[in-house]
């Protein structure tokens, strides 16, 4: 017997309501255990154990007895049971690295057992995680068994890198109501799995906390004493998963993802989902040069970033990331990401501009130097845009003097003395390169313009043609290998009927059309030796999107900026891409992983990127398209036709079987103004080799650019490089202070299915070191910054073993 409370503290009910509950629940738990010695307690969510301490040390206090004795079980190890497919792989590292390591300091001990019961969805690389967290086993419970066919509930879940952990799914709710539990109790004994003698029966009101009630131990103390051969004993997860762990050779293994479960979460509330990506992107980002910039020029590492991460990990729970809670909600959360955002902010400008503070910058009249800074462990070529001060014609020149390309672009702003300078940056593997834009000039320098016209743009790689009738790519031709991309109009904004509920429970995919845009207005709005760009404007009923299309000279990716005034209830919108191969496959990101999934239509979560490819129907060679994103979650592939959702307009928190009521007013979900990018990159091959890992990464971490001033007395050169990796397949995705001691943190992943051998030179440290991947493997290592003591390998929780 399993006695728990779930609690949602954020759902129907703003955080505040939340924490009062689990200060009730907890409070109620700790009282039953002095009337029942019999009684055990299990509960998840560090987030929670950390609003007790700050809040009533005397009922912390007693916890950590509870726990001491053995009455207390504590589970998950995670800051918050999250959404498990939208926050990035290393939120999930986050997830146990700051909720473990509480739980060690605070109890002496980690959880054993992951727990997320209540999560819509199980992403496939959830066991190298957990296991790497600490965690040994694990519990779930949706999706149940009519949206998922397992072959048991007690089984072995198995990520691609090979990990796996024992693994049950609840054959019932995890909570139980007044009068419940003896019929309850009955139903869990006839799912007991074979072989086995044991089963958990999970009891306790639950949602909005509660707890075991003195009626159900009550009720368990006079079945147990009725006799039978039904023997119910107070127990804990890990004691079960230790007694059936010895029989478990047998268990058969699952290795896939646990999905799907409410598949409208994928893309309910742009909102919150954009809010993350960036928190997430942004964290990973100041971390890094907070990292350099301390062991480079002394600037103090900020001490809030954990901070931060933890406001991120909390509104990751999986009724707010998801979607699925009241309004009211979205504004906690906002504040909560902005919260993150700004001390990531913070900690990144202090980081970038003290290192260029010390980059050695003679004076000269009529310049203004840029330092543009490269998050990433290998060369990028990156376009890169700057606001400046108009003084008249400039040329632009890089450290040796050599002239670069540039373009005078439209400035943000709306006066006669500030403009907008774009170039297309070279930059060093996790570094910078100072460039020098000298204004004004008699002669200025004259580049050639990438071709454009009234309804195409080309550059040497690609040719994008729109059709003035519908506003949708009429062609796009890869020139390299003389392909046509698409086998019809593409970028098509479609509209979708969309009556589910928030959840959209019970819908697996939304296929049926309704409308398009229409009377489309395309206008070329730049045309330089950088970059040009046509804009779309198109309608739909009272909607607005706004599609801007742009192509970079060397670049062979098309990007397109999108702005959305939506104003309808109950609709979907898609943008759909027919991608002209037969023999589709279809793959997508998700956390520190990869996935193939059916090309069926259901509608499906990624992350980052989804990648469509095929063989071209007249050579038969392999040939596909990737779609990278900076912050939707959301795809369908109907064979070779790509859909990203943009966007869902439900009822905020709307939960069927309820009706609406048609007298009544709502507030509908993703109203008015949203902005996103995504970028077409197609390719010859697949994804594998055609760059769409690392390509999606820039997207989310672009370079960053500074005006800044002259430093004759400044050390550090105008090119250079902190840190690099071999081969540029693997993604250096954290470098980091120590949560525990002054060593580095450095984390790296091969999102490939292949193994890979990396090398490793961190010139920032004076160090080098080698090291192998498995497939989809995530290595971390522990640095000392003194170079006589050994690099180290680590789990996630950042120890040995």
């Amino acid at each position: 017997m399993i006695g728990n409370a779930h609690i949602d503290p954020v759902w129907l009910w703003q955080w505040s309501e939340g924490f009062h509950e689990v200060k009730a629940t907890f409070r109620s738990a700790l009282d039953l255990m002095k009337e029942f010695p019999e009684f055990i307690f299990t509960a998840s969510s560090v987030a929670f154990y950390e609003w007790i301490e700050q809040t009533d040390s005397d009922m912390f206090a007693e916890i950590q007895q509870r726990v001491a004795e053995g009455r207390w079980s504590l589970v998950g190890g995670w800051w918050i049971e999250p959404d498990c497919n939208i926050p990035c792989g290393e939120s999930f590292v986050r997830q146990g690295l700051y909720g473990q390591l509480y739980f060690m300091e605070k109890f002496g001990r980690i959880a054993r057992v992951g727990y997320n019961v209540d999560s819509f969805g199980h992403h496939g690389m959830l066991p190298q995680l957990l296991k790497k967290c600490g965690l040994e086993y694990y519990v779930f419970m949706r999706p149940m068994p009519h949206e998922k066919e397992l072959p048991g509930r007690l089984f072995w879940w198995q990520a691609a890198d090979g990990s796996r952990l024992l693994t049950y799914r609840l054959p019932f709710d995890y909570s139980t109501w007044e009068g419940e539990l003896e019929q309850h109790v009955q139903r869990c004994a006839q799912e007991i799995p074979l072989p086995f003698s044991q089963g958990l029966c999970f009891y306790g009101v639950g949602d909005h906390g509660g707890g075991p009630t003195r009626k159900n131990l009550e009720t368990i103390r006079l079945l147990n004493q009725a006799g039978g051969q039904l023997q119910l004993r107070h127990s804990t997860l890990e004691a079960f998963f230790r007694q059936v762990e010895q029989h478990a050779e047998t268990l058969p293994v699952v290795q896939n993802e646990l999905q799907h479960h409410a598949s409208g979460c994928y893309a309910a509330h742009s909102g919150v989902k954009r809010w993350n990506r960036r928190a997430e992107n942004q964290l990973l980002m100041a971390e890094k040069y907070a990292t350099i910039a301390e062991a480079v020029v002394g600037q103090p590492y900020p001490d809030d970033l954990s901070l931060a991460w933890k406001a991120v990990l909390f509104n990751q729970f999986h009724d707010v990331l998801a979607g699925t809670s009241l309004e009211a909600a979205y504004e906690d959360a906002r504040n909560g990401y902005g919260q993150a955002l700004a001390i990531a902010d913070r900690a990144l400008t202090f980081a970038l501009q003290s290192l260029g503070w010390n980059i050695h910058i003679p004076l000269e009249d009529n310049v203004q130097p840029i330092v543009v800074f490269n998050p990433h462990a290998w060369s990028v070529r990156h376009p890169v845009e700057i606001e400046y001060r108009i003084k008249g014609a400039g040329v632009l020149l890089d450290e040796a003097g050599r002239v670069v390309p540039l373009q005078t672009l439209r400035s943000q702003v709306t006066t006669r003395w500030r403009g907008r300078l774009g170039f297309m940056a070279e930059l060093p593997p996790l570094g910078y390169r100072v460039y020098r834009f000298v204004q004004p000039v008699e002669q200025p320098v004259d580049f050639p313009s990438l071709k454009a016209g009234e309804f195409y743009i080309e550059n040497d790689a690609l040719r994008l043609e729109i059709d003035p009738a519908s506003g949708c790519i009429a062609s796009l031709l890869d020139k390299r290998r003389q392909v046509e991309v698409f086998a019809g109009p593409a970028a098509r904004p479609v509209v979708v009927a969309d009556d589910s509920d928030t959840w959209s429970h019970g819908v697996f995919r939304f296929d049926h059309e309704i409308g398009e845009f229409t009377a489309p207005r395309v206008q070329l709005t730049e045309a330089g030796a950088v970059k040009a760009t046509l804009r779309v404007t198109s309608h739909y009923h009272n909607s607005r999107l706004i599609q801007e299309f742009s192509l970079y000279a060397l670049s062979d990716r098309v990007e397109v900026k999108v702005q959305v005034d939506w104003r309808e209830q109950h609709k979907l919108l898609k943008l759909r891409f027919p991608v002209r191969v037969s023999q589709p496959s279809v793959f997508s990101e998700i956390p520190y992983g990869a996935i193939e999934r059916l090309p069926n239509g259901d509608e499906e979560p990624m992350q980052a990127w989804v990648d469509l490819s095929g063989v071209l129907p007249e050579t038969g060679e392999p040939y596909g398209l990737s779609l990278l994103n900076d912050g939707k979650y959301s795809y369908d592939a109907r064979q070779n036709d790509l859909g990203l959702t943009a966007l869902r307009s439900p009822i905020y928190a709307h939960h069927e079987p309820a009706e609406p009521d048609p007298d009544e007013l709502y507030s509908y979900i993703d109203q008015g103004i949203q902005r996103f990018t995504y970028v077409l990159l197609p390719h010859s091959g697949s994804w594998t080799t055609a760059r769409t890992v690392q390509e999606a990464v820039l997207l989310n971490q672009p370079p960053t650019a500074y005006a800044i001033t002259f430093h004759p007395q400044g050390e550090l050169p105008q090119v250079n490089s902190f840190l690099a990796v071999e081969p540029e397949s693997i993604l250096v995705n954290v470098l980091k202070k120590a949560e525990e001691g002054d060593d580095l943190i450095l984390r790296a992943f091969n999102p490939f299915p292949e193994p890979k051998q990396a090398v490793f030179r961190l010139s920032f440290l004076n160090r080098s070191f080698e090291a192998v991947f498995g497939a989809y493997e995530i290595k971390t290592w522990r640095i000392p910054r003194r170079v006589s003591l050994p690099v180290s390998e680590v789990n996630l929780l950042e120890m040995t073993g």
